[in-house]
Formats: structure tokens, sequence, C-alpha cells
């Protein structure tokens, strides 16, 4: 039995797949410990396949230099439009970690088997969770749909513009900050008037020993506002969703 393949179909496949492929092995929510390394191939040769339809016509032509051309432009599209996601979902976990550090948890910091890291009890909690609400409030359609639109606006055989990838990251590291800053923030600063209480106690009393009595009470409070900061959440994800698809927008707006 023979089946013919026509060239320029395998070649958009092979394109459409390496985009795929390298976009998910950095950008959540396929990013993640959990995910093995050949699902993520399997499900970025099945989104390939679904793109090639619309990119067979931006195929280059069969020949080895504008292949490999091409092929190293799908890899650089793939990975910055990636890091622009994973960048602004790295605030999330940056504000566990931030908990980890103001609420007394950074001494349970272990090593993580998933990320093959030392990684916080917050921070990977809170990695976990955004996964979670990804997948929850349906803004994994939203984070595919800003990637699917890329092969429109930077074809197979387009150009791309480092300048706007580079502006693009500045401000995505300025939005992650300023995402860490909102979610951890309010936390942070009550754990704080905590500490001066706790030291001002210390003043007044020193018998009550106020140095043993702030970890359990800053734990308590660490997962008492926490538990409340559980219905922000979900905006929170959201949010940060329509950020990431303003930046994969600027990026192949400039393309």
């Amino acid at each position: 039995m023979q089946f013919a393949v026509q060239t320029d179909w395998l070649i958009t496949l092979l394109l459409c797949s390496t985009r795929c492929i390298a976009w998910m092995s950095i950008a959540p929510p396929m990013a993640t410990g959990g995910v093995p390394s050949h699902i993520k191939a399997i499900f970025g040769v099945a989104l390939g396949l679904a793109l090639v339809p619309s990119s067979e016509a931006h195929a280059p032509p069969p020949e080895l230099v504008p292949v490999i051309g091409a092929l190293v432009l799908q890899i650089v599209v793939g990975v910055g439009l990636g890091f622009l996601t994973r960048l602004l979902f790295s605030a999330v976990e940056a504000a566990g970690s931030a908990l980890d550090m103001f609420g007394g948890f950074s001494m349970a910091i272990a090593y993580d088997p998933f990320t093959k890291s030392a990684t916080s009890v917050f921070g990977k909690f809170y990695a976990i969770l955004c996964t979670t609400l990804i997948f929850a409030t349906n803004t994994h359609l939203v984070i595919f749909g800003g990637f699917i639109r890329s092969f429109d606006a930077i074809p197979l055989d387009g150009t791309f513009n480092t300048a706007s990838l580079a502006h693009a990251v500045t401000t995505g590291m300025t939005q992650m900050f300023v995402a860490t800053l909102q979610i951890a923030g309010p936390l942070i600063v009550v754990l704080f008037i905590a500490d001066v209480a706790l030291g001002i106690m210390n003043r007044i009393a020193p018998q009550l020993n106020a140095f043993q009595l702030s970890f359990p009470i800053k734990i308590g409070l660490t997962m008492l506002l926490t538990g409340i900061g559980f219905a922000t959440m979900p905006r929170t994800v959201i949010e940060t969703a329509n950020h990431v698809n303003n930046l994969i927008s600027s990026v192949i707006g400039g393309g």
C-alpha cells in the first residue's frame, strides 16, 4: 500500500508543528512539570495538522535553505510568544514565594520533583492553583486563540520584528512585578503590621517572648488571608490572560 503525500503539505506540517511545540515547551498551561514531553509533542503535531489548511499557501519552496530559514523563524516566534505567556503567569508564583518569605514558610523550601528545582510552598501551590483556574475559567481558550492568530499575522514565509518582541518583554516584566504586588501586596502589608505589633508587644512585655509567638501567629494569618484571597484569583487569572493577549497582539502586530 502506497500513500501519496504532497511536499508542500509535509513542509507546512513540519513548520506549524515546530512553532506549536516551541511555544508549548515554555508557555502555560502545557509547560508544567506534570505534562510529559511526548504529550506536548503529540499535541503540538495535532494542533499543527489543524493549521495546515490555512497556512499551506505560505509554505516556502521545497529547497534546503528556505526551509531551514523558515524553521528557525518558527522556533524564534514560538519561543518568544511562549516566554511572554510564561512571564506574566510567573507573577502568580512570585506572589506565592513572597508570601513564603514574609509568612514564615521559607524554611520549608524543598526539592520539587516536577520542576527539578527548589521551590517554595506557596509558590508551588499558587502555580498549581493558577494552572487549575486556567482550565476552570476557560482561559486556556483565550491563550490558544491568541497563539493561533500569530499564524495569520506572522505567516510561515513572513518576517519577525525583534524590536516589537523586545518592547513586549520589557512591558511584560513591568506587568509581572505589578501583578505580583497586586496579588501579594495586601497580605504582605498585614504580615508587616503583625511584625510591628509583635515587636511593640515584646518591648512592653518581654516575658511573653513574642519571638516564639510570631511563628504560629504569622502562619495563621498567612493561611487565613490566603483563603480569603482565593475569591479574587479567578479574576486575576482572567486579567492576566488578557494582558498576555495584548502583548502577543503587540508582537504579531509589529511583525
